[in-house]
């Protein structure tokens, strides 16, 4: 398939100024980049269009071009040059200076605009503008802090405009329901480069809680209970991220059984929240009074039912 005119392609006449083509590559990469385009034919065309303002940006390239077309010169005698009809082998013009998307292919639209926004103010042309490394600092949390979130202040060491480096205090805001592994960015605070600072990633740590854990957005608890209340259900005061609440214990609840309070867990913004999962743990008495004994050996003798009636082995 032939090429089209490189003019064509960024819809401007073949006397444009150089910030006229600029703009319209511009306009161009902002339409079509793959950071922006999820189309099928959008990586294509924007690569055709730093193709061709490759060639017409550069002003020998650019002389070229109008000469000879996208056929280029052919290996002709030094001044001269081959051209199609002429003498020597046609040579493409987009392998000649590059093709593929010239200097622009791979880089982001971010870097692209501010690679343009050099030229246009007579900067050196880079393929991609100097940005200071990222960086990594450790934060260790509460586990109410991490579920709620919380600012906290960090102090974090890195280079100052001088290049030596110096102790810097910053405000971190930390969102609700970060985790064990959580990395937070805080923009602009790693190491200092030429144009622009990288960021900073904060890696979350979270302290155990004595008695809440986590699972994702869901939170688990254990609460004991007694024989008694197992057998004949009651009420009963469990903790929650928001303070205690009562749970309603069925009649012949299991140890290890789970209640299910929904909504009760991690809330994220954004997110459905998480659950909070009671298990139950029955608790026998440790040293039984007489009447207590004397109780549970009646219990024993007039229980009908037998818990291991239903295991693999009987």
């Amino acid at each position: 398939m032939a090429k089209r005119d490189y003019y064509d392609v960024l819809g401007v006449k073949r006397n444009a100024s150089a910030d006229e083509i600029r703009a319209a590559f511009r306009a161009l990469a902002r339409k079509y980049h793959p950071d922006v385009n999820k189309a099928p034919d959008a990586e294509a065309k924007f690569r055709e269009a730093s193709e061709a303002y490759e060639a017409l940006s550069d002003p020998e390239k650019r002389k070229i071009y109008d000469r000879f077309g996208h056929q280029g010169p052919g290996p002709g005698p030094r001044g001269g040059g081959g051209h199609p009809g002429g003498a020597g082998v046609p040579v493409d013009f987009g392998d000649l200076f590059g093709g593929l998307g010239g200097g622009f292919a791979g880089m982001s639209l971010k870097d692209i605009l501010n690679s343009l926004r050099d030229r246009a103010s007579g900067g050196r042309a880079r393929r991609r503008p100097a940005r200071g490394a990222d960086s990594e600092s450790h934060l260790t949390l509460d586990f109410m802090q991490t579920v709620r979130g919380t600012a906290t202040r960090l102090r974090i060491r890195r280079p100052g405009p001088d290049g030596a480096p110096h102790e810097e205090t910053i405000e971190v805001k930390i969102p609700p329901g970060v985790q064990e592994g959580s990395k937070v960015r805080v923009r602009g605070k790693g190491q200092a480069g030429g144009r622009e600072a990288g960021d900073l990633y904060i890696l979350v740590h979270v302290r155990p809680h004595p008695y809440f854990r986590r699972e994702g957005d869901d939170i688990q608890v254990t609460v004991p209970i007694s024989i008694a209340e197992a057998a004949l259900g009651a009420k009963v005061d469990v903790p929650t991220l928001d303070g205690l609440t009562t749970v309603t214990i069925p009649p012949g609840t299991a140890s290890s059984q789970r209640l299910r309070l929904r909504g009760k867990g991690v809330r994220r913004p954004g997110k459905e929240p998480g659950d909070l999962y009671v298990e139950i743990d029955i608790i026998p008495p440790k040293d039984p009074t007489p009447q207590q004994r004397e109780c549970l050996q009646r219990l024993a003798e007039i229980s009908k039912d037998d818990p291991r009636s239903r295991c693999p082995w009987t």
